[in-house]
């Protein structure tokens, strides 16, 4: 396994819609340990192959809580079927380090996608991983949390990007 380079904003790659998955390879498969382990060691609770660099339908989420046993889920050429509701979430984003904003998403979310083992589910979900996976969907079609904001929050956020970067320089 390695640890793979993450895509900062506003890296034009990040804007890149991702191409489905046709077939499970073990190329596949190394890219999702991977971006696993690169997940881990943001660390972060969600990755997006194009995050990555790489233009793949495509993402890992983990959002058991720092007490609890990982709960790593994989979502190959996810596809969002039902979003219910309304929830403000304070979001952070490993391409956008040092970096949260309130977004508001849905509440609860239903997604059908295939398994590491090709094999189709199903999965409804509320909470942190409701907003994951509408986040990490996001990423795949090129949407980013920043377009979830207003003009003056965007405003905001790019000063907070600019000085987490300088005080990433300083380090």
């Amino acid at each position: 396994m390695a640890l793979l380079p993450i895509l900062h904003y506003p890296d034009a790659r990040l804007r890149q819609a991702a191409k489905p998955v046709g077939k499970i390879t073990p190329e596949i498969l190394e890219l999702v340990e991977n971006m696993a382990e690169t997940m881990y060691d943001a660390p972060g609770c969600g990755l997006a192959a194009n995050q990555v660099g790489v233009a793949l339908r495509i993402f890992v989420i983990d959002t058991a809580a720092e007490d609890e046993p990982s709960d790593l889920r994989v979502f190959i050429n996810p596809e969002i079927l039902e979003l219910d509701g309304v929830q403000t979430w304070e979001e952070g984003c490993l391409s956008f380090p040092g970096v949260t904003e309130e977004i508001k998403r849905a509440e609860h979310v239903k997604v059908r996608a295939l398994d590491r083992a090709g094999v189709p589910f199903e999965l409804e979900a509320d909470g942190l991983l409701a907003v994951a996976i509408q986040h990490e969907t996001d990423h795949l079609n090129g949407v980013l949390m920043i377009d979830k904001l207003s003009a003056l929050k965007k405003r905001m956020m790019g000063r907070k990007l600019a000085k987490a970067k300088q005080e990433d320089a300083r380090d």
